[in-house]
């Protein structure tokens, strides 16, 4: 036996190992590469990004390409290893070749290069593109053979392959990937994502301040009253209605009536002449609708109505913009009137504020799929309307009726969930 083919036999062998490994590895490396990053340095640049993108351009083809150069050389290999095995065991020599090759494949051409190729991605890929982009070319003819085959065995199965290269992000996913961003991206700014996010399933009816804490002009109350209340008012905009806040007339902006006060006699027909023409939203109206209708509008308020033209309340372009930045104020639970924290860590919340608000202010998660306001949520859970002071439990909070005043429930006590204690 000579031993110099014997040596030259195991140096090609040993050789077509590397091609098994550097195809295996070159597969799940282009495979693995984060697709939206790839996009990111491709534009800034990068010619190994540029590289791999067109290649993952047609993932057919480039599949194609590496599965025959790694087949190929896995049969070559196996072809050789028996070889020699015959020559050192004779007959033997083929059950022996079969069992060594699949081990050393399997951990040197295999596992090994794909776990490296998935952890990664891109310091394989982007050098193996330098190989696989002019391989490519020349496995064109036999690429594109085996591709027509596979086309249409997928056609018979009924699966198209450019249907399944849609790789866009759905909004849930898109949530996802913001927050598993970790220490990428500032948590304000996560929130901010977020809250853009979340502008399509929220509505107007979400949002809105009801009509019952809407302070407008009565058109029926004296001149000199509502002169009093422009002067005090803490108010940009105000609705101007006559006798009932349904019977809107306007919205007067106190900025055009800084003149209009400086004159010594003031009367409501020179009110309403500073009035613009009111502008109505419908309760149901997603937020990131409203908020494109305000700009092509160029309105920043707007009178919410229910299906009939009741008024509701009112919104304004300050309201969307806090469920994308949060609140404007820097210590809501402190400042709002609806919500007194108390000494013992609990909550006297007015029976009128929106469960969103409570839960944005406080960091609860109280119910929002069903009744807007608090009292609503406690009707609810009761099924009646409490006519005493009842205790009852929502999503572990435990909620005390405080005060009952013509069937609603003006206030109530709302205790935060026990913490279990931390280990330190």
């Amino acid at each position: 036996m000579n031993e110099a083919s014997l040596t030259a036999l195991f140096s090609i062998l040993a050789g077509l190992i590397l091609l098994s490994a550097f195809f295996s590895s070159s597969e799940t490396g282009m495979m693995s590469l984060n697709r939206y990053r790839l996009k990111h340095l491709a534009k800034t640049g990068h010619k190994g990004a540029k590289r791999a993108e067109g290649l993952l351009q047609r993932t057919d083809q480039l599949i194609g390409v590496i599965l025959i150069g790694n087949n190929f050389v896995n049969i070559l290999a196996s072809s050789i290893a028996t070889v020699i095995a015959i020559r050192i065991w004779g007959d033997a020599g083929i059950a022996i070749a079969t069992l060594l090759l699949t081990i050393v494949i399997l951990i040197f051409a295999e596992v090994t290069p794909k776990t490296l190729a998935a952890l990664f991605p891109e310091k394989i890929a982007f050098p193996a593109s330098h190989a696989l982009g002019p391989l490519l070319k020349a496995l064109y003819p036999i690429v594109w053979l085996v591709n027509l085959f596979t086309s249409a065995i997928l056609k018979l199965l009924g699966i198209s392959a450019q249907d399944a290269a849609n790789d866009h992000l759905s909004r849930e996913e898109l949530r996802t990937l913001v927050n598993e961003a970790g220490a990428l991206i500032p948590s304000k700014h996560k929130d901010m994502l977020v809250g853009i996010l979340d502008l399509e399933s929220v509505t107007v009816n979400d949002i809105f301040v009801p009509r019952n804490e809407v302070v407008g002009i009565d058109l029926d109350d004296d001149i000199d009253t509502t002169l009093r209340q422009l002067r005090s008012s803490q108010h940009t905009r105000l609705p101007v209605y006559s006798g009932d806040i349904n019977n809107i007339k306007g919205v007067l902006h106190l900025r055009s009536i800084s003149k209009l006060l400086l004159e010594e006699e003031v009367n409501k027909a020179m009110l309403m002449q500073l009035c613009q023409e009111p502008y109505f939203i419908p309760e149901s109206t997603p937020l990131n609708t409203q908020l494109i209708n305000f700009q092509q509008a160029k309105r920043r308020f707007g009178i919410v109505v229910d299906e009939y033209g009741d008024v509701l309340g009112i919104a304004t372009l300050e309201d969307i913009l806090e469920e994308i930045v949060g609140e404007f104020t820097t210590d809501y639970a402190a400042t709002s009137p609806d919500i007194i924290p108390q000494d013992n860590g609990t909550y006297i919340i007015d029976g009128a504020a929106a469960v969103r608000s409570i839960n944005k202010t406080l960091g609860w998660k109280l119910p929002t799929d069903g009744p807007k306001t608090l009292n609503g949520l406690i009707t609810e859970t009761l099924e009646t309307i409490p006519e005493t002071n009842v205790c009852l439990k929502v999503k572990g909070h435990r909620i005390e009726v405080l005060q009952i005043k013509d069937n609603v429930v003006k206030a109530a006590i709302v205790h935060p969930l026990k913490r279990r204690g931390r280990q330190h």
